[in-house]
């Protein structure tokens, strides 16, 4: 297992070594505490990891967790084999190194009721005679056979507010006395939101 928790910071700009300019997220990685290490469902090996503070947690949690501290973010992930954690160990953003190829997954900015083409990507109607206010419009949802309208059918709602990973990303550098990690490009979320950072396996297509 390779992951660790963070928080968003900010994004800015990084130069490497030739000159180059890269768009890195910067994201405070750490240091997170692992507390517990027990076997999930699945009957695999697995630790839970705490980051954050918070002003008070359920009392089941705050008698698991005792004196490590009151968490408010909590994630368990699987232990490969012949790893082994401990109860209370730390682990910080030196957990990675600058070059890795990393996932990150986080929850995306909430953009409250939008219709079909900021939500879907519709191109709209004709912007021609005879089309005053449908530029915007949805058009036809109906079936010309069954006579209803489908389930799932694409049409304007909620749109933000979910889970979302994006695979694949370079680690431009570590910042290891900060607990710093600059990642490329941009990951999901607001400033100040959650995020979850783990290796990459080479799959890049995730929704």
């Amino acid at each position: 297992m390779k992951a660790i928790l963070g928080r968003k910071l900010e994004m800015t700009q990084f130069f490497r070594e030739d000159g180059g300019v890269v768009p890195v997220t910067l994201i405070e990685a750490g240091p997170c505490t692992v507390t517990t290490v027990r076997t999930n469902p699945a009957g695999r090996q697995a630790a839970v990891l705490g980051y954050g503070t918070s002003k008070s947690v359920n009392k089941p949690q705050k008698k698991d967790w005792k004196d490590l501290g009151n968490f408010a973010y909590v994630r368990e992930f699987e232990l490969s084999e012949g790893e082994t954690f401990e109860k209370g160990q730390k682990i910080c953003a030196d957990t990675f190194e600058a070059g890795e190829s990393v996932n990150v997954s986080g929850i995306s900015k909430g953009k409250g009721f939008q219709g079909v083409v900021k939500r879907h990507g519709f191109h709209g109607g004709p912007a021609s005679h005879g089309h005053k206010d449908q530029l915007r419009m949805p058009g036809s949802i109906g079936a010309g056979g069954p006579q209803r309208v489908f389930k799932g059918t694409r049409m304007g709602g909620r749109m933000g507010g979910d889970q979302v990973t994006v695979k694949n990303l370079e680690i431009v550098n570590v910042d290891k006395a900060n607990n710093i990690i600059a990642i490329k490009g941009a990951v999901p979320g607001s400033r100040g939101s959650f995020v979850v950072i783990t290796t990459s396996m080479g799959d890049i297509w995730h929704k």
